[in-house]
């Protein structure tokens, strides 16, 4: 009589399990990360800080309260002291400096070392271009330098969460990260070129098309991160994952 052998998987459980707090805490770490670099380089007066450390500390807050645990709360408080250090500006990077890698911190059981530092990178550069972008509007005469550096830490930060998650989820045979994230992330790397090249326009419409199309690019580096990082928690592909899908708009 013919034996039936139970089923042996090769599925690998996933490195990445997408919740809020996982992508809060990501996002918020980036864009501390970023608040940070650019109180160094001391281009823009106190209320880009004051405007970068609320949006850190909300996000950082409401990522602690729904599960990141106590390195988020110890980086959303670093957040609130930036938040009343805006006017000295290499106080305020240390503390948004050290919000960063605990938030970062609080990211890194439920996304990974290498998922954390990417998805830090793709959202933090890109936030960080758009609201640093309403100061370039108002004063054109800023050194656009520094809105290339962010579109820069975008770019790169798109380049690596591609790669991080395709390895997560093992490529696109077998376990496939989905249409949606390739055709997302695909876009925000265009949207982030468009930037970069709009900001070579001296005039000032360049500075306006650039923070449009940051805008554009920060909405669809939200919906990459989110839906990467749901098709690699799920293990499947977008094409026949109406899981994945699920979780990403119970976000």
């Amino acid at each position: 009589m013919a034996r039936i052998l139970p089923h042996c998987s090769s599925h690998r459980e996933p490195i990445i399990e997408l919740s809020p707090a996982l992508f809060l805490t990501t996002w918020a770490a980036g864009l501390a990360g970023v608040a940070a670099l650019v109180a160094w380089w001391k281009v823009v007066g106190p209320g880009f800080g004051w405007l970068s450390a609320a949006v850190t500390a909300l996000f950082g807050g409401i990522g602690w309260a729904v599960g990141g645990g106590w390195p988020a709360g110890v980086g959303t408080a670093a957040a609130l002291i930036g938040l009343a250090l805006a006017r000295r500006p290499q106080p305020f990077a240390l503390a948004l400096g050290v919000g960063a890698v605990f938030l970062a911190a609080a990211s890194v059981p439920d996304g990974g070392v290498l998922g954390t530092l990417s998805g830090a990178l793709l959202l933090g550069g890109t936030t960080g271009e758009m609201l640093l972008g309403h100061w370039f509007l108002i004063d054109p005469t800023l050194p656009r330098w520094a809105l290339k550096r962010l579109a820069a830490v975008g770019l790169a930060g798109v380049g690596a969460d591609v790669a991080v998650l395709m390895f997560d989820a093992g490529g696109f045979g077998g376990e496939v990260i989905g249409w949606a994230f390739v055709v997302l992330a695909a876009t925000t790397f265009v949207l982030l070129v468009a930037v970069w090249f709009a900001l070579n326009e001296p005039s000032y419409p360049g500075v306006m098309a650039a923070t449009g199309l940051s805008y554009l690019a920060i909405l669809t580096a939200i919906g990459a991160a989110a839906a990467g990082r749901a098709l690699v928690d799920e293990g499947t592909s977008l094409l026949g994952g109406d899981a994945g899908l699920s979780r990403i708009f119970l976000l």
